[in-house]
């Protein structure tokens, strides 16, 4: 059996997810990242992401994590994202209109900080129509 480690996912609205696990991968600002027991200490910017767990019995689930900051010590993995969505909970016309409005935003953006937010916004929305798509392979 592989070694175990705990990780947390928390939103500012709830536990998304606390349990041993095997693996937990996900995107930093600089690239993915996977994270195994005995990990060595780390705290980094977390990219709206699928977020992929292997839990205690070697099945994966993934998930989609907005922004966040991920922290490894102490044998504890926590991240702390924005929001955090099972696929099965994604509204999948909310996330297509989230989309074409942030395209649209990101298009006509006069200043860089517009383009930056509506490049963020278009990130999560691709993210969270990403893992919408994975309910139908359960």
């Amino acid at each position: 059996m592989a070694a175990l480690f705990t990780f947390e996912l928390h939103t500012p609205y709830r536990l998304f997810y606390k349990d041993k696990v095997e693996a937990v991968y996900l995107t930093l600002l600089d690239g993915e990242i996977g994270i195994l027991a005995h990990h060595e200490a780390i705290t980094a910017p977390v990219k709206p992401c699928l977020v992929k767990i292997k839990d205690r019995e070697g099945q994966w689930k993934t998930g989609f994590s907005s922004e966040g900051i991920l922290e490894v010590a102490g044998g504890k993995t926590v991240l702390m994202a924005d929001a955090a969505e099972w696929p099965e909970e994604i509204d999948h016309e909310r996330a297509l209109e989230a989309k074409k409005q942030a395209g649209e935003v990101l298009a006509s953006a006069s200043f860089k900080f517009e383009a930056e937010t509506a490049r963020l916004k278009l990130e999560r929305a691709d993210m969270r129509i990403k893992a919408w798509a994975l309910r139908e392979q359960k």
